[in-house]
């Protein structure tokens, strides 16, 4: 059994515990089957909501097999199935009993109201984690609502299943209940503090700020006490939090690795974004970073099977591209690659010169392709768009013996993914990066 399936067995096992020991626990002579499932649905749920921190606390042992942005991607997903069990816990509950009022009256006992804000506070945290985009909700601001109201909803559920369930009258189920509350917020503890503590021992100072494009930033960076770099793989990512002069902001944020791990530093690429990815350019050689990663698992090293590489990519979508090619480049890999590279404008361009100087080495075999959907008089080179067209004209007909690595604005990844479905490329051989855990 891989460790994938065995993790996501073990996972199963972990959100039915309660319910099969409640089958075990508490006969069931003569019970409403409508009530059977409400209770069923409420114990699912409530083991779903304490086991979101295992999906999205950037545990190692967890991440490694999957990739952090599957895993919070599938964090999102679970929580809308919380949201629909919990919703329905209530209304079979009041179904199987003839008790609307449980739903309808504000006269309800204080168990019972501390159900029902559990359950809306829920409906809020998944609501403003979906829409935080069109909310203009800045990520600082929707991470620390996420961080309170998550935890508040675990505590509220909790309260309300321990004093309100029959199946919690039994000591083995208090005993299931009291453990997982307790190891659920040791979990939360550790991602929230614990782990942010240790890393400040070990933090990195930047040495080199240089703009590779327009309100495009590239930082290098290097550990502070004169210890190893963290170890990586070539397309990986990494969290910072920049340590600032004062009246900057001092956030954590996630960026894709543009460096090899060749190279005796760190480098991230950052292109300003948002009102905190705007003062990048202010960062100062000196300035103190601290590191969490890398996480992720889009790298060619992780797929050695494959023997030709295709990278299409779109603006600073580039970065981790960067990482792989420079990984071939050092390590003497004349493996054939092909970059395909949209940009709007040949000034926005990153890494141009290197990229070339790369290619004409013929360390890996590599074409470069620009394609620009703004392009200035006089260039020569593709326009428009990456299409069908293009792709088959770079890479050839026969595709699905090549390995895809996509990396862009998630409307550029749909239409390429599509397209590369639609010429037989199996889904195995197309790996993406997406630039945001909330797109």
């Amino acid at each position: 059994m891989t460790r994938r399936l065995l993790l996501q067995v073990l996972y199963v096992i972990v959100i039915l515990i309660p319910l099969i020991a409640s089958f075990i626990l508490r006969p069931r002579t003569n019970s409403n089957l409508l009530f059977e499932i409400s209770i069923g649905l409420a114990l699912i749920g409530f083991m779903i909501l304490s086991a979101q921190i295992l999906l999205a606390g950037r545990f190692k042992w967890i991440e490694r097999p999957f990739g952090l942005d599957v895993l919070i991607r599938n964090h999102r997903n679970i929580a809308i199935v919380a949201v629909i069990l919990i919703v329905v816990h209530p209304i079979f509950l009041a179904a199987a009993s003839g008790k609307w009022e449980l739903i309808l009256s504000f006269h309800s006992s204080w168990k019972v109201w501390l159900g029902k804000i559990a359950l809306l506070a829920l409906i809020i945290n998944v609501g403003i984690s979906y829409y935080q985009g069109k909310l203009r909700l800045k990520y600082e601001t929707w991470r620390m609502l996420h961080d309170f109201i998550g935890p508040l909803i675990i505590v509220l559920a909790f309260l309300h299943s321990f004093f309100i369930g029959d199946d919690l009258k039994f000591t083995a189920m208090r005993w299931i209940w009291i453990v997982t509350l307790i190891l659920s917020f040791m979990l939360f503890g550790y991602h929230l503090a614990i782990r942010p503590w240790i890393q400040s021992y070990h933090d990195y100072k930047v040495t080199e700020v240089t703009q590779s494009a327009p309100k495009v930033w590239t930082i290098k960076f290097v550990p502070k006490q004169n210890e190893s770099i963290k170890t990586y793989l070539p397309g990986q990512f990494h969290f910072l939090t920049f340590h600032r002069k004062k009246g900057l902001p001092e956030e954590e944020h996630h960026w894709t690795i543009s460096s090899s791990p060749t190279e005796p530093f760190l480098v991230s690429t950052i292109k300003e974004l948002g009102d905190f990815t705007a003062t990048m350019g202010e960062t100062k050689p000196g300035d103190t970073v601290t590191v969490d990663g890398a996480y992720g698992r889009f790298s060619y090293l992780l797929h050695k099977e494959e023997k030709e590489l295709v990278f299409i990519v779109g603006g600073i979508g580039i970065t981790p591209v960067r990482s792989m090619i420079k990984h071939l480049y050092d390590t003497n890999n004349v493996m054939p690659v092909t970059l395909l590279y949209a940009n709007d404008d040949e000034k926005s361009i990153a890494f141009k010169d290197e990229l070339d100087n790369i290619a004409t080495s013929g360390v890996p075999q590599l074409k470069v392709v620009h394609v620009l959907s703004k392009p200035d008089i006089g260039w020569t080179g593709e326009t428009g768009f990456i299409d069908q067209a293009k792709i088959e004209k770079y890479c050839g007909g026969e595709l699905n013996d090549k390995g895809f690595y996509l990396c862009g604005p998630k409307p550029f990844l749909d239409a390429i993914v599509r397209t590369l479905h639609s010429k037989g490329v199996a889904a195995e051989h197309i790996h993406m990066e997406f630039f945001s855990f909330l797109g």
